[in-house]
């Protein structure tokens, strides 16, 4: 039998309001409830999540990452657009990461055109709502 893919999915800051935070962009459901489908989705896949509002936090928790998961989801949110820190260690680390947005990044304000993960990622996904969560793990499997 094939040793089970590990995956780890990290929302970066405001993520923990899905489902409250401007439901006509992001959606009215939690991501707690759509974890648990992804989940029972991928039953043969171990799913771990972390989200963290702090930069800092979430940049620790994918250096810990490393060497212990088989692929990062990342949604760094607004970092997204902001922090070298958070791009520099995804170069830093072996294992891949897919970069997922929930709404189209390209259809909104300019400033979140720029991502500073893009260029270390293995794949980007965008727009697709929560599913973008599902096609990223789709892409390790």
């Amino acid at each position: 039998m094939a040793q089970e893919l590990k995956i780890l999915i990290i929302n970066g800051p405001n993520l923990n309001l899905l489902g409250k935070r401007e439901p006509d962009v992001y959606g009215n459901q939690s991501f707690e409830d759509y974890f648990s489908k992804l989940q029972f989705q991928f039953k043969e896949t171990e799913l771990s999540y972390f989200q963290s509002n702090s930069e800092g936090d979430l940049i620790t928790k994918i250096q810990e990452a490393d060497a212990i998961f088989d692929g990062i989801v990342l949604n760094a949110a607004a970092y997204t657009h902001t922090s070298v820190g958070i791009g520099d260690a995804i170069a830093a680390v072996s294992v891949p990461v897919i970069e997922v947005h929930i709404s189209n990044t390209f259809a909104r304000e300019a400033f979140r055109h720029q991502s500073y993960i893009s260029k270390h990622a293995k794949g980007i996904i965008v727009g697709f709502g929560l599913q973008s969560y599902d096609l990223a793990i789709q892409s390790f499997l």
